[in-house]
């Protein structure tokens, strides 16, 4: 297993490029998608003794007993990540390909995009200045039109390679998502796309100052603490961006970053929108994409939304800071391994001599718990990046989620929420600040459940409707719920597991507790208190619930307290 102390960042482009799952990786010709997709990572040999047929237990001479002095080595799950990348682009040999399912053949498959046939009119291509697995980009020049004269780069994605169903899918896509994400400064402009029988072409704003990737490697391998606030302030700014339009990007890396000019402080854009995809504040994704080095661990479990892209930041900020990556291994499995079991380190330079702020901030990225990492906007808050001069803290998704659930919270643990509200930090109390104010009050300093929604069309494009983001406000703004002062909206929008997550979780939910013996816990019976955490019938409450209710007066205990916060289900309490 691959650990994750430190490879040199100097190294990062003479690795060989089966380290990348992304679509821009060549998955090996002995891929096939009958695979699990399950990841296990101990599979031992059954104990002959537990099977009386075995063969193992046989005394025939021709069946020889064969001792193994340690077990079978884990399934590699570089395999299936593999596996699933070749049935999505077709990329593997035919005579080793899967049986297509549906139509997911080649044959009868639509190539015609509906886009401009007019490319050689109106541009003439020049040198390439990237290329990748699926397709390559170049410089060109306007020949007429609002363009004329005017320098480009254009992504041409050959119609050869776009061997399946979903291949295909994944381009329309692509496009359709720079489309319709228009306005951020952090964002690569595009111009326009068009197609021929041979290929389709993605025009866009040509950004000549290179790769994030490169300007990290002329810095030696890393960036001071200021400078990396400048780089990753503009990461997250689009990125919170994307994250409220409902489009995750899913392949966030320093590759996918260029400066528009190769001055020091030029501004940065985020590109290459391939593998991204839409995705609705409540729902999860399940198909495995990205780049190794820098994918969420709930990615490879198959269920993950927008939190993926905050790991893939946590990454580029560790890389920014050290000059490291934090997982490393010499192959895919060992990554992924690494990924899933490993803590990055902080214990070794540069790391000691960096601010506390900076450390706290890429932990706070880093969290294998998804529900524990900070969002976007929430990052920008952080108390690293508080000062800096050109910040902008964005509507926040995680708010109208959790004001839903807060809502149809009982009055006990609305009391809960309320006391632990009140032990929150300046900092903290800023970022629910600046999302109230987003939400616009009234002079009297109240919203009503209809603000979110109001709040959301302000800040929408086009993205929005495939996102159904806008369905998504437009329920939560219908319920018929009471007006918040700011208050009651910062128990409706504080994130128990975020704090959880953090270092002094301990001291805020005791301070918490004792606000919550003064005014809001009373005497409650065990049946009660599993109503109200709406607990199954199946859940055997006497004996899960015996320590979680004082017995010398009937009370709420402190672990009744701290599970009361998080609204556990039936299920997290039978794992309790």
């Amino acid at each position: 297993m691959g650990l994750c102390h430190g490879k040199p960042i100097e190294h990062l482009q003479n690795q060989p490029n089966n380290f990348t799952t992304s679509t821009e990786s060549d998955p090996p010709p002995n891929s096939r998608s009958n695979k699990s997709s399950n990841f296990p990572f101990y599979s031992p040999s059954p104990l002959p003794s537990l099977f009386k047929n075995s063969p193992a237990l046989s005394s025939v001479t021709s069946t020889p007993l064969r001792l193994f002095k340690r077990p079978f080595p884990p399934p590699s799950p570089a395999k299936h990540i593999r596996a699933l990348l070749a049935r999505r682009h077709g990329s593997v040999k035919p005579n080793e390909a899967s049986i297509p399912e549906g139509s997911e053949g080649e044959i009868g498959l639509d190539k015609n995009f509906g886009y401009s046939k007019q490319f050689v009119s109106h541009y003439e291509l020049g040198e390439e200045v990237g290329r990748g697995h699926f397709g390559y980009t170049c410089s060109a020049r306007g020949k007429k039109g609002s363009l004329k004269g005017q320098d480009v780069a254009v992504k041409v994605m050959p119609k050869s390679k776009m061997t399946t169903a979903i291949a295909i899918e994944d381009v329309r896509r692509e496009v359709k998502i720079l489309r319709a994400l228009t306005g951020h400064k952090n964002l690569v402009q595009f111009y326009d796309a068009y197609e021929d029988d041979e290929n389709v072409y993605i025009v866009m704003e040509f950004c000549e100052g290179g790769e994030l990737l490169d300007r990290i490697l002329s810095r030696g391998g890393k960036y001071s603490e200021e400078d990396a606030k400048i780089v990753l302030v503009q990461i997250l700014s689009v990125v919170a961006f994307c994250h409220l339009q409902g489009v995750v990007h899913r392949d966030l890396k320093p590759e996918n970053f260029l400066f528009t000019t190769k001055e020091e402080n030029s501004t940065l854009k985020a590109i290459d929108f391939g593998l991204s995809d839409y995705v609705k504040p409540d729902e999860r994704l399940n198909d495995i994409v990205g780049s190794a080095y820098y994918v969420a661990p709930e990615v490879l479990h198959r269920s993950y939304g927008t939190e993926a892209d905050m790991w893939s930041i946590g990454v580029i900020a560790y890389i920014l800071l050290c000059g490291s990556r934090p997982f490393w291994a010499r192959s895919e499995s060992g990554i992924f391994r690494a990924v899933l079991k490993a803590d990055p380190s902080f214990d070794e330079a540069p790391w000691p001599s960096l601010s506390p702020e900076a450390i706290d901030f890429v932990k706070r990225l880093l969290n294998k718990d998804y529900r524990k990492r900070l969002t976007a906007s929430q990052a920008l808050s952080h108390p690293w990046l508080a000062n800096h001069h050109d910040l902008k803290i964005p509507l926040d998704m995680i708010v109208f989620k959790l004001a839903r659930a807060y809502t149809c919270s009982s009055s006990l643990r609305k009391s809960a929420l309320g006391a632990l509200a009140k032990t929150l930090t300046v900092s903290q109390l800023a970022y629910l600040r600046e999302q109230f104010t987003l939400l616009g009050p009234t002079k009297n300093g109240f919203i009503s459940m209809q603000n979110f929604k109001t709040a959301v069309v302000r800040n929408s494009t086009n993205a929005m409707k495939d996102s159904l983001v806008l369905d998504y406000a437009q329920m939560v703004g219908s319920i018929q719920y009471r007006k918040l002062d700011f208050e009651e909206f910062c128990a409706a929008a504080i994130s128990v597991h975020q704090l959880e997550g953090m270092d002094c979780w301990e001291q805020y939910a005791r301070r918490a507790y004792e606000l919550f013996e003064k005014d809001g816990n009373r005497p409650i019976m065990i049946e009660e208190l599993a109503s109200e955490l709406g607990l199954s019938p199946s859940v055997p409450v006497h004996v899960v619930l015996q320590d979680w209710i004082r017995h010398s007066d009937g009370k709420l205990s402190f672990l009744g307290f701290v599970r009361l916060l998080h609204g556990a289900s039936s299920r997290s309490f039978q794992k309790a």
